[in-house]
């Protein structure tokens, strides 16, 4: 089954199930955003369990990698969901994540309630 586009504040968004694929590879990365390209949206909302522990250990490079083809293809991500227990475990991943919630092309957000407040203006 496909996943939804979504318009939220006139922006596209697909929308990733939790029950999807694994995203543990700079190339399963690739595949998902040439598929939300084509189906043009301009920001993937991913439930941060979809994402490999490695994306949230800054150390092993996965999470550069895909936030530098994110930039690459245009898109914006949205990591939506309970991340507690990586940024207990990591001194860098909280900075990252601070860090990316001033921008506007990576956030990390709760729920996708906060997300479309924050799309919101």
């Amino acid at each position: 089954m496909p996943e939804p586009l979504v318009e939220h504040h006139g922006v596209p968004v697909l929308v990733l199930d939790a029950e999807g694929a694994p995203i543990a590879t700079a190339q399963d990365a690739l595949d998902l955003l040439v598929s939300a390209s084509y189906e043009g949206a301009e920001l993937v909302a991913v439930p941060a369990g979809r994402f490999d522990d490695s994306f949230y250990d800054l150390s092993s490079g996965l999470a550069g990698e895909i936030l530098q083809k994110l930039a690459n293809y245009r898109l914006r991500l949205a990591v939506f969901g309970d991340i507690s227990h990586h940024l207990r475990a990591s001194k860098a991943l909280p900075d990252l994540v601070r860090e990316s919630n001033r921008g506007r092309d990576v956030w990390f957000v709760a729920d996708l309630d906060e997300l479309t407040a924050r799309l919101s203006g």
